[in-house]
């Protein structure tokens, strides 16, 4: 008996670990991974490269996750959607979380330096202490701009692949970091939509929350657009093939679709946030088929036009929508945009 109920013990902490670690999540960010070291490579970089960065990169974001879980129990507490998580559901304390999230954290560092380099590992425990400090700690509880911001730390393992490969940062590899940053709005936010009870309960302060169902559906649509603009930039910034591009227009085109469906109705959000996981995952495919292919093309002036004006008209419309009345929040709403058309007036620049 006392054994039957040690290995169920032993077997429940061990599952407590790993929700801690938040695993969904971490498919998500290596999902970008993979293919930016392929684009980056123009083909198969080597599988023990691939395994270390993705290994690595793994730890570093399960490692943000835990410590994530620490700073958020009392949020989580009052959520229905996360009461179950193992700290408010005490299937494991703040402290043996804590000491998971840093001993992860260490070793994602270790791994990266020893299988990549040190500019790798360098960027991904850059992600965790921005994930952790100013998206957790900082912004997550004072501004709905929060995940606009902290949503930078999610689209830095497109960095971390290309960098595992080269030992910097191109252009393509900004861009991919920049499809992920402007797509992440959209993402979560369809998914805070759909949980806004929740949100409110707990008393952080999401788009939907503060700013309601309509102007929530309107930054959404907008960011889709900005996302699905600097999609396109990657054909002229990496020399990607034409299924590349037909697939970041095709793809675009649904996501985009599916975006302003909520201007409709509010009630389609959780259908968003799912079609905004496989246009991402199918996006990204799309990059690492196409340079495994190795069908490269021009640099179409074209597709940077109309790249850009997605990017900059939709950045202006968001600034315009937003409508921040303090210093904080106009310098939160200014940074995505002056982003954005640096992205845009780069790739331009370059065709």
């Amino acid at each position: 008996m006392s054994t039957a109920k040690t290995a169920r013990s032993r077997l429940d902490v061990i599952k407590a670990y790993v929700a801690l670690t938040k695993p969904r999540i971490i498919e998500l960010l290596l999902i970008t991974t993979v293919p930016a070291m392929i684009l980056a490579e123009g083909g198969w970089p080597g599988l023990g490269l691939v395994a270390g960065t993705v290994g690595g990169g793994a730890l570093s974001a399960g490692g943000a996750n835990a410590i994530n879980n620490v700073v958020d129990r009392d949020i989580d507490a009052r959520m229905r959607r996360t009461r179950q998580r193992p700290l408010p559901a005490k299937t494991a304390s703040p402290r043996e979380a804590l000491v998971l999230g840093i001993t992860l954290g260490a070793a994602g560092f270790v791994v990266l330096w020893m299988a990549a380099n040190i500019q790798a590992a360098l960027l991904a425990t850059g992600a965790l202490g921005f994930y952790v400090f100013i998206y957790t700690i900082y912004l997550k509880r004072i501004t709905p701009q929060n995940i606009v911001i902290g949503g930078a730390a999610g689209a830095v393992p497109a960095l971390v692949g290309w960098t595992a490969v080269t030992g910097n940062i191109g252009l393509p590899a900004w861009l991919l970091f920049a499809v992920i940053f402007y797509w992440t709005p959209s993402h979560f936010w369809a998914l805070a939509l759909h949980f806004r009870a929740d949100y409110e309960a707990a008393g952080v302060p999401m788009l939907p929350v503060v700013a309601g169902e309509r102007a929530t559906a309107i930054q959404i649509s907008l960011y889709s657009f900005v996302a699905v603009g600097a999609s396109l930039l990657v054909q002229p910034a990496a020399g990607s093939g034409l299924l590349y591009l037909l697939s970041a227009v095709v793809l675009g085109l649904g996501f985009i679709g599916a975006s302003l469906s909520l201007l409709r109705s509010a009630s389609t959000a959780m259908r968003v946030f799912r079609l905004s996981n496989i246009y991402l995952a199918l996006l990204f495919a799309a990059v690492a088929v196409d340079a495994l292919i190795g069908e490269q093309a021009a640099a179409s002036s074209a597709i940077a036009w109309v790249g850009s004006f997605l990017v900059v008209a939709g950045s202006i419309a968001i600034v315009a929508v937003t409508r921040p009345n303090t210093a904080k929040e106009i310098v939160f709403v200014l940074i995505p945009t002056a982003g954005a058309v640096t992205v845009a007036l780069t790739v331009l620049s370059r065709t």
